[in-house]
């Protein structure tokens, strides 16, 4: 028999939304990097401070959250996991993507006056 309680589906749900949170910090830091890194003089410093500062926060962030429990730690990378996802869908599109878009709402915009 298993002796370890059960997680509550609440505090699963709070970690999936903390594993969102921190995987929007992450990836949103590395993007913010990359755009700084790129035209800064010393871009190795940024890169390099950078992975330190987010891979502390961000490891920091799933110790607390999980708490020893496993199940929290999956549901915390669940989210860390989806938030990548949308986040470099969200922010790689090129511009004929954007213009796409933009074009595709105009002309509908046109066709139902």
């Amino acid at each position: 028999m298993n002796d370890l309680p059960a997680t509550p589906p609440i505090l699963l749900a709070g970690a999936l939304l903390a594993g969102s949170f921190l995987g929007v910090v992450f990836f949103g830091g590395l993007w913010w990097t990359v755009r700084k890194g790129i035209v800064s003089e010393n871009p190795a410093l940024w890169f390099l401070g950078s992975l330190i500062l987010r891979t502390a926060l961000i490891l920091a962030g799933f110790y607390y959250v999980s708490q020893g429990h496993w199940t929290r730690l999956a549901a915390c990378l669940a989210g860390f996991l989806i938030a990548r996802i949308i986040l470099v869908k969200r922010l790689t599109r090129t511009f004929d993507d954007v213009r796409t878009s933009l074009e595709s709402e105009a002309s509908h915009a046109t066709e139902s006056r």
